[in-house]
């Protein structure tokens, strides 16, 4: 049996991370904005030890295929640069073995995502196991430096109108948060 590569993509994107204290305040905001709700899905990532950057399979419940999501991104407590290259992998189970063979696995992070689209942003209101509630964006940016700034800026914007405080910002991955929590 093989596992088939079905597509790829290589995108450049700001992006953030911030605690919340509960999702339907913020539910309700991204709502008043009009926000496109994509769908909720339960989601495995699975965390493997690489050299740089982070690796990640990631299964979504009730699909038949996985991303491999491969990405560098800095660690600060603001909207941030990330290089993001994702694989759509067949048969992800036998894949999964593979890379566990060949790979140390780190963490498993499991989180139940709600997705929206706002004006070319994804937001996601996640529930993480282990540690809580989150909002994330992401949003595509061309790579130079005029664009990213501006479109960090929109996150800015995005944020505020969410009523999210830059001291909630997150700097580290759900990986390493759960990592620190598995250390204590």
């Amino acid at each position: 049996m093989t596992a088939q590569m079905l597509c790829k993509v290589e995108r450049k994107m700001v992006e953030l991370k911030a605690r919340i204290n509960a999702l339907d305040s913020i539910r309700r905001k991204v709502i008043g904005l009009r926000a496109h709700h994509i769908g909720t899905f339960r989601q495995i990532d699975v965390y493997f030890e690489v050299p740089k950057g982070r690796l990640k399979l990631r299964e979504v419940k009730g699909k038949n295929a996985a991303e491999l999501i491969y990405y560098e991104r800095e660690n600060v407590a603001k909207p941030k640069r990330s290089n993001v290259f994702i694989l759509e992998v067949q048969k992800p189970a036998v894949f999964k073995s593979l890379l566990e063979k060949v790979l140390k696995t780190v963490v498993t992070v499991e989180k139940l995502r709600e997705i929206y689209r706002y004006q070319e942003t994804e937001i996601h209101l996640d529930t993480v196991e282990k540690l809580g509630v989150f909002v994330e964006f992401e949003r595509g940016t061309p790579d130079d430096l005029q664009a990213i700034r501006k479109n960090q800026q929109t996150l800015e914007e995005l944020m505020k109108k969410l009523g999210i405080k830059p001291e909630n910002l997150e700097k580290l991955s759900y990986s390493d948060l759960i990592q620190k929590c598995n250390q204590r």
